[in-house]
């Protein structure tokens, strides 16, 4: 399980370098709000695994003095959305403070953060923001989909010597999946996995996304004989955009699925980043499909009409099939499930 691999990373790199140790709000005694750093207290004590007062900004800011001071931190918020409260440590300090001082320090911190809706929690602990943390240079961003990933990239994450912002999707924790059990095991950031291989439709999806992706790939095969070629960037910052463009290149089709906000998010910024590069190869516009442009909602009901689900994607891919090739410059379309808006 998912949970368990970060549990495993963290521990592994616990005792491979006596400098990292992890902060967070209920991480000690309490496991966790999703009970990944559960026993961890217990293994290695209360100097190494730190219970903090409910203040997201002071934990971040302590984060940061400790890894200037030569520690590698590992801060843990309970939910993205709380990470606003810290933007200022996240942004001005953790990502800049190498380069204010002239390369004379760094900041090898870690924030781990879980995100996405589907839990009923409202719109103040369901949003994905990746989007916010993607615009910042300094920052490293991963978003990982697998257990292997879950594991590979949080080691990955605490052996660099940036500053990362770790995102956890919320729902993705009880999945299971094969996990090297070798302990120097990483996964590179800057690396997209190619899910599944496909000549049709490329399709790009972001964090759950990714998995959400793969099914509606399955019902393309099997239902409407389409063939699609399925990515997981697994890292938005460095973003490996040579994967993607091959692909594209291959198939002359892209639908983008995330679960953030249309306006301004990370599928407007790779479709843009697609359109400059690869321009000869589109055949079609790029398809967006992305979280309803609305505050999450509470109601079961509605928070499933407001972020993506397959049949959204399958949808998507047909429509971009449809298309004629067109000789013109390639344009993006933008849909916002649950028909809140099209932009």
């Amino acid at each position: 399980m998912a949970e368990v691999r970060y549990r495993d990373a963290l521990r592994e790199e616990m005792s491979r370098d006596e400098r990292v140790f992890l902060m967070g709000e209920d991480i000690g005694v309490f496991g966790g709000a999703f009970k990944v750093t559960e026993g961890l207290l217990e293994e290695f004590g209360e100097s190494r695994v730190r219970d903090t007062p409910i203040s997201e900004n002071t934990i971040v800011g302590m984060g940061v003095g400790a890894a200037m001071t030569g520690m590698r931190p590992v801060v843990e918020l309970m939910t993205i959305n709380f990470a606003l409260l810290a933007f200022d440590q996240i942004v001005n300090h953790a990502a800049h403070i190498h380069y204010m001082f002239g390369g004379q320090a760094r900041v090898p911190l870690v924030i781990r953060m879980p995100q996405g809706a589907g839990h009923q929690l409202g719109p103040t602990h369901s949003h994905c923001l990746e989007a916010m943390f993607l615009q910042v240079p300094g920052l490293l961003v991963a978003v990982p989909s697998t257990a292997a990933d879950a594991k590979g990239l949080l080691k990955s994450a605490i052996r660099d010597e940036n500053p990362v912002v770790f995102i956890e999707h919320e729902s993705l924790y009880g999945e299971r999946g094969e996990v090297p059990e070798d302990s120097e095991f990483v996964v590179e950031f800057g690396r997209a996995a190619v899910r599944r291989e496909g000549n049709d439709v490329t399709i790009v999806g972001v964090s759950r996304q990714a998995r959400t992706a793969e099914t509606a790939a399955q019902t393309l095969a099997s239902d409407h004989g389409v063939s699609a070629e399925v990515i997981d960037p697994r890292t938005l910052r460095p973003l490996d955009l040579d994967t993607i463009l091959v692909s594209v290149a291959k198939t002359g089709r892209l639908v983008i699925v995330e679960e953030g906000w249309p306006h301004g998010g990370v599928g407007a910024n790779l479709a843009a980043l697609v359109a400059e590069q690869a321009f000869d190869y589109l055949d079609a516009p790029v398809r967006r499909v992305s979280a309803a442009d609305v505050p999450m909602p509470y109601s079961k009901a509605l928070e499933d009409l407001a972020y993506p689900h397959a049949p959204q994607v399958v949808q998507a891919a047909l429509s971009t099939l449809q298309e004629a090739p067109r000789s013109g410059s390639p344009s993006t379309t933008a849909t916002s499930v649950g028909g809140f808006q099209n932009a």
